[in-house]
């Protein structure tokens, strides 16, 4: 009787041990240092390092200008001049929000980060697990504006958008 007992005791653990609990892989902690060293490796200008992190070529990077929606490949090669120099650019995380999908394969998050040149930005994005790894699969950057100036921003993106869509005059 002792022996079914303990026998029990055991198996019960096992059982417990066989959740879809997320692994440490599958933390928001993980997820959150392959986003630091992802920003880390643009503002050393780790090219591979930094591009290494898209889980594939179709991945997509959205920068804050309307036209610049691209592929890893097309991100990659805007990119490679501003990593030639030396210095890409630098995203400090202020405040950062990750979640993860019930089984522990795909994670989302949105982030503020400081900017010397852009000022506060705003990062979001999808990232999916291969393996033990994280890979970005969708990254938005964005500016946020603040409501007291929304008005006055949107007629100057209205204006800059006319003037670069306007047609020369003859």
């Amino acid at each position: 009787m002792k022996h079914l007992a303990v026998t029990g005791l055991l198996i019960a653990g096992l059982a417990m041990g066989c959740t879809t609990d997320p692994t440490p892989e599958s933390s928001p902690e993980a997820v959150a240092k392959v986003l630091d060293d992802w920003h880390q490796a643009a503002a050393v200008a780790d090219f591979e390092r930094y591009f290494s992190y898209f889980a594939s070529d179709s991945a997509v990077f959205m920068g804050t200008d309307a036209t610049e929606r691209w592929t890893v490949e097309e991100f990659r090669s805007w990119a490679k001049p501003y990593f030639e120099r030396g210095r890409a650019w630098n995203f400090t995380p202020t405040e950062r929000y990750v979640y993860l999908s019930e089984r522990g394969k795909t994670a989302w998050f949105d982030e503020s980060l400081d900017t010397p040149n852009l000022g506060p930005v705003r990062g979001s994005g999808v990232l999916v697990r291969r393996g033990t790894s994280w890979r970005i699969a969708h990254y938005n950057l964005s500016i946020p504006i603040p409501n007291a100036i929304a008005d006055t921003v949107v007629w100057q993106v209205r204006k800059a958008l006319r003037e670069t869509t306007a047609s020369p005059r003859e």
